[in-house]
């Protein structure tokens, strides 16, 4: 029996797995990504008949008191995830833009939600006239294939930093800070905290090279999981800090808190800060000025000059489209002043797509350094070690990425014919890092 690629979206799936394999692996592809906008519509369609089904109840709906529990009560969906359906539908209603986008299948069910929520409650320093061009940057941040709940809620977090109020921002108020440690019956301890984006980072920052995945000599990838590896990394750097904070590097680095913030903004006057500055036809997320920490992203501008009263100030010189200029391009090896403005550059690696963190990364040449490849800035660009293997020809992967320096002095990525055949230019994946 053969199998064709529309009914493999359109058909049922009882028998499907056993008939799969006469697909080709570009049909294959094709198939899941169409299913996956098939997805997208038919929660639009649902959203939709939800919601009109919300202002006409008949009585059936009426029974069950809301139509979040009659589409729970006549479907394999728990009352939680109907009621969620019918918030969304009604909460869409005042925000046509971000309907129609949520309906053309262009923004998921989650970013949706995420976007209404802040538009419903907006920070209480933003004026009415700013909501649009938020909207339009949080849909710029949820739409397309690259979209990802980070990148949304990176959005979010930077225009509360924006938009300033005279209360501390949730993520900023110490005085919520909890930190709790029990022991359990069977003699074991439970850990369980909450604390500011600061403190948080100071973490994650003292934890990052305690925590990345370690190769068992053989070369063996290692097992933990991401959960065990953090508490093995906690129980070394309690240790360390216990035989005289022996803390290590990090990156290149000894760890600590790194804060990214534009010149102009840590001098100016707040009210001057925090006005995006002109850019045709709208803002981009990095043009709005706030501070930004590698770990957990945007800080406010008040908080980041605090700081800035007592630290080890790195100043690295921009061009006009926000590329580190070059400098000390003698050694093979990355010397710590060009790391960090491979960080302000990059911050994490710059494949595109991939959310690594600054610390997790390595300083790779894209011309080789045996093939005379210089270290200077325009022949390096920051990789995680998977994404730097692949550069290196990866054992089984067919084909090879190119990376070049383009005329904005950052990184772009040429993929191989086999994964696209005209072979576009991406650029490297810095605008929403966290």
């Amino acid at each position: 029996m053969s199998v064709y690629l529309s009914d493999v979206v359109s058909g049922s799936a009882v028998g499907l797995r056993g008939r799969l394999w006469r697909l080709s692996a570009s049909e294959l592809r094709a198939a899941a990504i169409e299913a996956s906008s098939e997805i997208l519509r038919l929660e639009a369609v649902r959203v939709a008949v939800v919601d009109e089904l919300s202002l006409r109840p008949d009585d059936q709906v009426i029974a069950s008191r809301g139509v979040g529990p009659w589409l729970a009560a006549n479907t394999m969906l728990q009352v939680r995830d109907g009621k969620k359906i019918a918030a969304l539908g009604a909460a869409l209603r005042p925000f046509p833009a971000v309907a129609a986008r949520f309906d053309g299948g262009d923004c998921s069910f989650e970013h949706a939600v995420l976007i209404v929520a802040f538009c419903e409650s907006p920070p209480k320093g933003m004026p009415e006239e700013a909501l649009p061009r938020c909207i339009d940057l949080l849909l710029a941040a949820a739409s397309g294939v690259e979209a990802t709940t980070t990148k949304v809620r990176n959005v979010i977090a930077t225009l509360e930093r924006v938009f300033e109020s005279d209360e501390i921002p949730p993520a900023e108020d110490i005085d919520r800070n909890e930190l709790r440690i029990a022991s359990t019956l069977n003699g074991r301890v439970v850990v369980r905290g909450d604390f500011d984006a600061l403190t948080g980072e100071m973490l994650l920052s003292a934890l990052s090279n305690l925590t990345m995945p370690t190769p068992a000599p053989d070369g063996t990838p290692d097992s933990r999981s991401a959960a065990k590896r953090t508490a093995d990394g906690f129980t070394e750097l309690i240790r360390r800090y216990l035989d005289c904070a022996k803390t290590g590097v990090d990156g290149g680095q000894r760890p600590h808190v790194n804060v990214h913030i534009n010149a102009r903004d840590l001098a100016e006057h707040r009210d001057c800060a925090a006005t995006p500055a002109a850019s045709g036809d709208g803002v981009a997320v990095s043009d709005l000025d706030v501070g930004h920490m590698p770990w957990l992203g945007p800080l406010s501008v008040s908080q980041t000059r605090l700081l800035g009263c007592d630290c080890f100030l790195s100043t690295v010189l921009l061009d006009g489209h926000g590329a580190p200029l070059d400098a000390k391009p003698g050694k093979r090896l990355v010397s710590a002043e060009q790391r960090v403005a491979l960080i302000a550059r990059d911050k994490g690696c710059a494949f595109p797509g991939c959310t690594c963190v600054p610390a997790w990364t390595d300083a790779h040449h894209i011309r080789h350094w045996a093939n005379g490849g210089p270290t200077v800035m325009n022949n390096l660009v920051l990789l995680c070690r998977s994404h730097h293997r692949l550069m290196h020809r990866k054992s089984g992967f067919v084909g090879k990425w190119v990376i070049r320096i383009g005329v904005d002095n950052k990184p772009w990525f040429i993929p191989p014919p086999s994964i696209d055949p005209q072979q576009h230019p991406r650029s490297a994946n810095t605008t929403f890092k966290t």
